[in-house]
């Protein structure tokens, strides 16, 4: 068995490296060839916790496995980071363990690795402008990742809390792109593609605010009850999402589905896009939405490459059971 720590995750995996594997395995699960099992979450009733499990297997890629892990919403007081998970990969021939891989950070960059596959496929080739709603940890991720996707000219970026916004405009800086921290009416009416990336529980873009031709990553919405955008935007949008199970189920179109604004059938998951079975967008004017729900396969494939890059690097720690 290997056993792959959050240090050797960050020195192996890549952000070409994330888009590349959960493209693929997007585009596994719309042919049919990888699946998600039930996604098992619950409050543990200890420390205001989440804690739950996302598994899966990619037939495909053969990549069988567990993420075990969840929310602690303390851990920032400890020096720690609320999201803490470990992936548990599996030989598909045998049931044996096979590797121990750290989960925070292949979260984090599979998370913004899913967002930049959708403005990659659906985004307009000449979107200049991001705008970033939500300026938290996975902020940064999200941000570096569109940016290499697009040639993007600014960023525009709002956050509930505004005193978080420097983190942001630093990695803009950094990656020499210019910032500017506007309203949320401001960012809508200039942004070309949109990424929400927030823990919120009501709608923070209104369908009146977005422009004709803008592509939305909405990425925050993971849970039953959290929402980020009007649900009117997704009525008059085409929707994608990583699974449509989990979309209507809770991902943002969960209250659309729920207003009867969209139906399950009006959503189209991403990988079709990605395997030509779907056109993606069809027009400059058309609106699209990805609501990015975050499935366990994305975290098996790149904890996979994660395990194959650090044994082939020497960088990973074997152990017996």
């Amino acid at each position: 068995m290997l056993i792959v720590n959050e240090e050797v995750c960050q020195k192996v995996v890549g952000r070409a490296d994330a888009f590349a594997a959960v493209e693929a395995v997007f585009g596994a699960m719309a042919r049919g060839d990888a699946r998600n099992f039930p996604v098992v979450r619950e409050a543990i009733g200890h420390a205001d916790a989440l804690y739950g499990f996302k598994s899966g297997f990619d037939r495909a890629g053969l990549v069988l496995g567990v993420k075990a892990g969840g929310y602690w919403p303390g851990n920032m007081a400890k020096g720690l980071t609320n999201h803490q998970s470990t992936v548990f990969l599996f030989d598909p021939d045998t049931g044996r363990l096979s590797a121990l891989v750290g989960g925070n950070y292949l979260t984090a960059v599979r998370t913004a690795a899913a967002s930049a596959v959708s403005i990659a496929h659906l985004a307009r080739k000449d979107a200049k402008v991001l705008g970033m709603v939500g300026a938290g940890h996975q902020s940064t991720f999200q941000l570096r990742a569109a940016a290499e996707v697009r040639a993007f000219e600014k960023v525009l970026a709002w956050n509930p809390h505004p005193d978080m916004l420097p983190r942001l405009a630093a990695v803009a800086e950094e990656i020499g792109l210019p910032f500017e921290a506007v309203e949320r009416e401001a960012l809508c009416a200039e942004a070309d593609a949109i990424i929400t990336i927030t823990s919120a529980f009501e709608p923070l873009l209104m369908q009146v605010w977005i422009r004709p031709g803008t592509h939305i990553a909405c990425m925050g919405t993971d849970t039953m009850g959290k929402q980020e955008l009007d649900p009117m935007i997704l009525a008059g949008a085409t929707v994608f999402t990583d699974e449509v199970a989990q979309s209507v189920s809770i991902g943002e179109a969960q209250h659309a589905v729920a207003a009867r604004t969209i139906e399950a059938g009006d959503i189209t998951p991403l990988g079709a896009v990605i395997n030509g079975t779907h056109p993606g967008r069809t027009s400059d004017d058309e609106v699209t939405v990805f609501d990015g729900t975050g499935v366990g396969l994305q975290d098996l494939a790149v904890a996979s490459v994660a395990a194959r890059l650090a044994a082939e690097r020497g960088l990973a720690t074997e152990a017996a059971l």
